[in-house]
Protein backbone atom coordinates (compact mmCIF):
# COMPACT_ATOMS: atom_id res chain seq x y z
CA UNK A 1 0.00 0.00 0.00
CA UNK A 2 1.42 3.62 -0.74
CA UNK A 3 1.82 5.43 2.35
CA UNK A 4 0.04 9.05 3.13
CA UNK A 5 3.81 9.98 3.23
CA UNK A 6 4.50 9.18 0.05
CA UNK A 7 1.54 10.78 -1.66
CA UNK A 8 2.16 13.80 0.42
CA UNK A 9 5.65 13.54 -1.01
CA UNK A 10 4.42 13.14 -4.16
CA UNK A 11 1.68 16.17 -4.25
CA UNK A 12 4.65 18.65 -2.99
CA UNK A 13 7.23 17.52 -5.48
CA UNK A 14 5.52 16.00 -8.38
CA UNK A 15 7.82 13.66 -10.62
CA UNK A 16 8.01 13.30 -14.31
CA UNK A 17 8.35 10.97 -17.06
CA UNK A 18 11.93 10.43 -17.84
CA UNK A 19 11.17 9.76 -21.06
CA UNK A 20 8.28 12.04 -22.32
CA UNK A 21 8.13 14.28 -18.78
CA UNK A 22 4.52 13.56 -18.03
CA UNK A 23 3.51 14.20 -14.25
CA UNK A 24 4.40 10.39 -12.91
CA UNK A 25 1.26 9.08 -11.08
CA UNK A 26 2.30 8.01 -7.39
CA UNK A 27 2.39 4.34 -8.20
CA UNK A 28 4.67 5.07 -10.75
CA UNK A 29 8.26 4.58 -11.04
CA UNK A 30 10.85 6.80 -13.11
CA UNK A 31 8.48 5.93 -16.55
CA UNK A 32 4.94 6.45 -17.17
CA UNK A 33 3.17 3.16 -18.34
CA UNK A 34 2.55 4.17 -21.51
CA UNK A 35 6.54 4.92 -22.42
CA UNK A 36 7.16 1.70 -20.75
CA UNK A 37 4.98 0.09 -23.02
CA UNK A 38 5.93 1.68 -25.83
CA UNK A 39 10.04 1.30 -25.21
CA UNK A 40 11.29 -0.03 -28.65
CA UNK A 41 12.31 -3.29 -27.04
CA UNK A 42 15.02 -5.89 -29.19
CA UNK A 43 13.91 -9.07 -27.75
CA UNK A 44 16.97 -10.21 -27.87
CA UNK A 45 16.74 -12.60 -24.79
CA UNK A 46 14.57 -14.78 -26.60
CA UNK A 47 17.05 -15.97 -29.11
CA UNK A 48 20.45 -14.73 -27.14
CA UNK A 49 22.62 -17.32 -28.95
CA UNK A 50 21.79 -15.76 -32.58
CA UNK A 51 20.86 -11.96 -32.96
CA UNK A 52 21.98 -9.32 -34.43
CA UNK A 53 24.10 -8.04 -31.29
CA UNK A 54 25.52 -11.52 -30.93
CA UNK A 55 26.72 -11.36 -34.72
CA UNK A 56 28.71 -8.56 -34.36
CA UNK A 57 30.99 -9.90 -31.55
CA UNK A 58 31.40 -13.33 -33.84
CA UNK A 59 35.00 -14.39 -33.88
CA UNK A 60 35.84 -11.43 -31.97
CA UNK A 61 35.04 -12.42 -28.34
CA UNK A 62 34.12 -16.00 -27.29
CA UNK A 63 29.87 -15.08 -25.77
CA UNK A 64 26.88 -17.22 -24.52
CA UNK A 65 24.55 -14.75 -24.19
CA UNK A 66 23.89 -11.25 -25.64
CA UNK A 67 20.75 -8.57 -25.30
CA UNK A 68 19.91 -5.28 -25.22
CA UNK A 69 16.76 -3.94 -23.60
CA UNK A 70 15.62 -1.70 -26.35
CA UNK A 71 17.10 0.02 -29.93
CA UNK A 72 19.01 3.00 -28.75
CA UNK A 73 18.87 6.28 -31.59
CA UNK A 74 20.49 9.66 -30.36
CA UNK A 75 18.00 11.64 -29.50
CA UNK A 76 14.92 9.94 -29.29
CA UNK A 77 12.67 9.85 -26.90
CA UNK A 78 14.18 6.20 -24.88
CA UNK A 79 17.21 7.95 -25.33
CA UNK A 80 17.16 10.31 -22.82
CA UNK A 81 16.65 7.46 -20.20
CA UNK A 82 20.65 6.94 -20.54
CA UNK A 83 21.36 10.60 -21.54
CA UNK A 84 19.92 11.18 -17.96
CA UNK A 85 21.48 8.72 -16.46
CA UNK A 86 25.03 9.10 -17.45
CA UNK A 87 24.93 13.19 -17.38
CA UNK A 88 22.26 13.90 -15.42
CA UNK A 89 23.24 12.56 -12.15
CA UNK A 90 19.96 10.06 -12.17
CA UNK A 91 22.14 6.90 -10.98
CA UNK A 92 18.68 6.22 -9.63
CA UNK A 93 17.54 5.25 -13.36
CA UNK A 94 20.33 2.93 -13.69
CA UNK A 95 19.09 0.48 -10.81
CA UNK A 96 15.27 1.12 -11.92
CA UNK A 97 16.41 0.17 -15.61
CA UNK A 98 18.16 -3.05 -14.18
CA UNK A 99 15.05 -4.17 -12.09
CA UNK A 100 12.83 -4.01 -15.47
CA UNK A 101 15.86 -5.41 -17.51
CA UNK A 102 15.59 -8.11 -14.92
CA UNK A 103 11.80 -8.58 -14.71
CA UNK A 104 11.35 -8.89 -18.34
CA UNK A 105 14.02 -11.46 -18.82
CA UNK A 106 14.27 -13.62 -15.89
CA UNK A 107 11.06 -15.62 -17.83
CA UNK A 108 12.75 -15.80 -20.73
CA UNK A 109 15.89 -17.56 -19.09
CA UNK A 110 18.24 -15.32 -19.89
CA UNK A 111 20.36 -15.17 -16.23
CA UNK A 112 20.15 -18.99 -15.66
CA UNK A 113 23.70 -20.31 -15.13
CA UNK A 114 25.55 -16.65 -14.92
CA UNK A 115 27.51 -16.94 -11.61
CA UNK A 116 28.72 -13.04 -11.18
CA UNK A 117 28.02 -9.70 -13.00
CA UNK A 118 30.45 -7.43 -14.00
CA UNK A 119 29.73 -3.98 -14.27
CA UNK A 120 31.65 -2.12 -17.17
CA UNK A 121 34.37 -0.01 -15.51
CA UNK A 122 35.24 3.48 -15.87
CA UNK A 123 38.59 5.65 -15.43
CA UNK A 124 38.94 7.15 -11.70
CA UNK A 125 38.58 10.35 -13.28
CA UNK A 126 35.56 10.12 -15.18
CA UNK A 127 33.78 8.20 -11.54
CA UNK A 128 35.02 11.35 -9.17
CA UNK A 129 33.64 13.83 -12.43
CA UNK A 130 30.26 11.76 -12.41
CA UNK A 131 30.07 10.65 -8.80
CA UNK A 132 29.45 7.27 -9.52
CA UNK A 133 29.40 4.18 -12.59
CA UNK A 134 26.23 3.92 -14.83
CA UNK A 135 26.77 0.10 -15.31
CA UNK A 136 27.30 -0.59 -11.68
CA UNK A 137 23.88 0.91 -10.53
CA UNK A 138 22.34 -0.62 -13.75
CA UNK A 139 23.96 -4.15 -12.30
CA UNK A 140 22.40 -3.56 -9.06
CA UNK A 141 19.05 -3.24 -10.20
CA UNK A 142 19.39 -6.67 -12.11
CA UNK A 143 21.54 -8.31 -9.19
CA UNK A 144 18.35 -7.10 -6.73
CA UNK A 145 16.22 -9.48 -8.36
CA UNK A 146 17.95 -12.31 -9.83
CA UNK A 147 20.06 -12.19 -6.98
CA UNK A 148 23.19 -12.68 -8.96
CA UNK A 149 26.42 -11.14 -7.17
CA UNK A 150 28.09 -8.01 -8.39
CA UNK A 151 31.44 -8.15 -8.82
CA UNK A 152 33.28 -4.51 -9.24
CA UNK A 153 36.81 -5.25 -8.51
CA UNK A 154 37.46 -7.27 -10.87
CA UNK A 155 38.99 -5.00 -13.76
CA UNK A 156 39.98 -1.56 -13.99
CA UNK A 157 39.70 1.02 -16.54
CA UNK A 158 43.25 2.71 -17.07
CA UNK A 159 42.71 5.17 -19.49
CA UNK A 160 39.49 6.43 -21.59
CA UNK A 161 41.27 7.69 -24.76
CA UNK A 162 38.67 10.05 -26.66
CA UNK A 163 35.30 9.80 -27.42
CA UNK A 164 33.85 6.61 -28.93
CA UNK A 165 31.03 8.69 -30.21
CA UNK A 166 32.14 10.40 -33.97
CA UNK A 167 34.87 7.40 -34.67
CA UNK A 168 34.12 4.50 -36.97
CA UNK A 169 34.66 0.99 -36.66
CA UNK A 170 38.16 0.67 -36.83
CA UNK A 171 38.81 3.59 -35.17
CA UNK A 172 36.83 2.42 -32.21
CA UNK A 173 38.79 -0.78 -31.86
CA UNK A 174 42.39 1.16 -31.80
CA UNK A 175 40.99 3.46 -29.09
CA UNK A 176 40.03 1.10 -26.58
CA UNK A 177 43.02 -1.61 -26.98
CA UNK A 178 44.76 -1.87 -23.58
CA UNK A 179 42.60 0.33 -21.95
CA UNK A 180 41.36 -2.36 -19.73
CA UNK A 181 43.35 -4.55 -16.84
CA UNK A 182 42.64 -7.72 -15.04
CA UNK A 183 43.03 -7.02 -10.94
CA UNK A 184 41.07 -9.49 -9.47
CA UNK A 185 41.03 -12.62 -11.54
CA UNK A 186 40.30 -15.35 -9.31
CA UNK A 187 36.80 -14.24 -8.65
CA UNK A 188 36.07 -14.69 -11.99
CA UNK A 189 38.10 -17.73 -12.94
CA UNK A 190 35.95 -21.06 -13.45
CA UNK A 191 32.81 -18.95 -13.49
CA UNK A 192 30.32 -17.69 -16.61
CA UNK A 193 30.72 -13.40 -16.11
CA UNK A 194 27.23 -11.30 -17.22
CA UNK A 195 29.33 -8.27 -18.57
CA UNK A 196 26.84 -5.33 -18.50
CA UNK A 197 27.12 -1.73 -19.96
CA UNK A 198 24.79 0.91 -21.18
CA UNK A 199 25.18 0.66 -24.67
CA UNK A 200 26.91 -1.32 -27.59
CA UNK A 201 27.17 0.41 -30.75
CA UNK A 202 30.12 -1.78 -32.73
CA UNK A 203 31.41 -3.54 -29.48
CA UNK A 204 34.76 -2.33 -29.34
CA UNK A 205 34.76 -1.36 -25.53
CA UNK A 206 33.34 -4.75 -24.82
CA UNK A 207 35.04 -6.62 -26.93
CA UNK A 208 38.34 -5.40 -25.00
CA UNK A 209 37.00 -5.60 -21.82
CA UNK A 210 35.64 -9.12 -21.91
CA UNK A 211 39.26 -9.75 -23.87
CA UNK A 212 40.85 -8.97 -20.54
CA UNK A 213 38.29 -10.71 -18.55
CA UNK A 214 39.39 -14.81 -20.56
CA UNK A 215 42.90 -13.32 -19.09
CA UNK A 216 41.63 -15.24 -15.41
CA UNK A 217 40.82 -18.93 -17.01
CA UNK A 218 38.20 -20.95 -17.62
CA UNK A 219 35.61 -18.46 -18.30
CA UNK A 220 32.66 -18.29 -20.24
CA UNK A 221 30.95 -14.48 -20.73
CA UNK A 222 27.42 -13.37 -21.58
CA UNK A 223 26.38 -9.41 -22.59
CA UNK A 224 23.98 -7.39 -21.75
CA UNK A 225 23.23 -3.60 -22.30
CA UNK A 226 20.61 -1.10 -21.88
CA UNK A 227 20.68 0.49 -25.15
CA UNK A 228 21.73 -0.93 -28.74
CA UNK A 229 22.62 0.64 -31.80
CA UNK A 230 22.20 -0.62 -35.13
CA UNK A 231 24.49 -0.25 -37.88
Amino acid sequence: MISFFSRLLDLLSPRSCAVCHRRLTISERMICCTCILHLPRTHFAREPYDNEMAQKLWGLLPVEHVAALFYYHPHSDASRLIYALKYGNRPDYGWQIGRLTASEMTDEGFFEGIDVIVPMPITKSRRRERGYNQSEEFARGIAELTEIPVATDVVERLSFGISQTKLNHWERRENVENVFHLTNGESISNRHVLLVDDIMTTGSTIISCGSELLKAGNVKISILTIGYTKG
